[in-house]
């Protein structure tokens, strides 16, 4: 599989909880954050194409805010490498500019450095 990336996704060194905004329930964890979009992991696949309404608690407060909301559509959904459950991609579709700042805070500050 080639990756057609253009923007480096980076792994936080927290593990953060998303969750879908209409039920609260937890969608899953986060993975990798870029200025595009999201991996996460989950015991519960997703189908592609599906858009969500997500919130995503924040590590510490930024911005003024410890938790941010936003749209976005899964772009693919696999089996991960621990069977029990699945890598999911999201791709960003709505997301407002003070969302996109706390984003690339969170990538700046809360990133292993590589």
């Amino acid at each position: 599989m080639v990756d057609k990336r253009t923007i480096k996704r980076r792994h936080l060194i927290y593990y953060l909880s998303v969750f879908d905004r209409d039920t609260d329930q937890l969608i899953g964890q986060l993975v990798d954050i870029s200025t595009r979009g999201i991996m996460l992991t989950s015991e519960n696949p997703i189908e592609k194409g599906k858009a969500f309404k997500l919130r995503m608690v924040l590590p510490d407060v930024i911005e003024g805010d410890n938790q941010i909301s936003f749209e976005a559509k899964s772009v693919w959904c696999e089996r991960d490498v621990n069977p029990h459950f699945y890598g999911i991609g999201l791709e960003f579709t709505q997301i407002s500019r003070k969302t996109m700042s706390i984003i690339e805070s969170l990538i700046e500050d809360f990133s292993f450095l590589e």
